[in-house]
């Protein structure tokens, strides 16, 4: 290893500690709790202490696991996606866009494919925003289209196409079988054959199980992970689109 070395903190500096939890799908019983047990050894924890077990409905348990693991992180070897761009205030944002895209900024965002969970499109979009912090609906300069939940691809291209959007904002929270990567590829493929390169709008997708260093495979410009607040998807829009330091946009028309 070739750069600062740490270890898991539990009850004591540097002991290993870490704990975990899993869903098994066997009734809750004693033999239940020792196949947990089992499970955490295989991961490698030693001493393994099970903290807790609940049945989970007809047939699963819930368990915490603590204990120790012997496994270090080279903090010289970690790679993520940093913020590339400047965090810019609501005020500079919307002078931003007036000033050099001579327009407004359209936004048209939507969950895809089955997905029913509105609350991430919802905080990026509404005015009323997440922990006190508004929405794009909030910037005057950005016009903002909520096609909400359960949009298929096809649909999302036309609504795209008919508004002239600038950017598509798409959110994923189900991710069973990862039916988010599924769900992206599909979509960016679908913009790729629609439109042409000069008149694709910025595909943004996020979801709290979306790896960020992934935007290239899936076929998207950007990713954002848990934790994103609306100003950050702001300020990208116009580091990408206006600013001319991203991906690059329309201008004026």
């Amino acid at each position: 290893m070739s750069g600062p070395v740490v270890r898991p903190y539990g009850d004591t500096t540097g002991d290993g500690m870490v704990q975990v939890s899993f869903t098994l799908p066997v009734p809750h019983d004693k033999r239940a709790e020792g196949a947990a047990l089992q499970l955490a050894a295989k991961m490698g924890m030693d001493p393994a202490l099970l903290v807790h077990a609940r049945a989970m409905g007809d047939g699963f348990t819930f368990f915490v696991v603590y204990g120790r693991v012997n496994h270090l992180v080279d903090l010289s070897a970690v790679r993520v996606v940093e913020r590339d761009f400047p965090l810019l205030p609501a005020k500079e944002i919307n002078a931003l866009v007036k000033r050099r895209l001579r327009r407004k900024l359209t936004v048209v965002g939507a969950c895809i494919g089955t997905d029913a969970h509105t609350v991430g499109i919802d905080a990026i979009l509404n005015v009323k925003g997440i922990a006190g912090e508004k929405g794009l609906e909030y910037y005057r300069e950005l016009r903002v289209v909520n096609l909400g939940a359960q949009v298929s691809v096809p649909d999302l291209v036309e609504a795209a196409r008919a508004e002239r959007a600038d950017a598509v904002l798409v959110s994923q929270v189900v991710t069973q079988r990862d039916a988010h990567l599924h769900n992206t590829r599909e979509m960016s493929a679908a913009f790729r054959e629609a439109l042409p390169a000069g008149r694709r709008p910025l595909l943004v997708v996020g979801g709290p199980r979306f790896d960020e260093a992934m935007a290239a495979e899936l076929g998207v410009d950007r990713i954002f992970g848990r934790g994103t607040t609306p100003r950050e998807v702001a300020s990208y829009l116009v580091h990408a689109l206006v600013t001319g330091n991203g991906r690059g946009g329309r201008s004026g028309e």
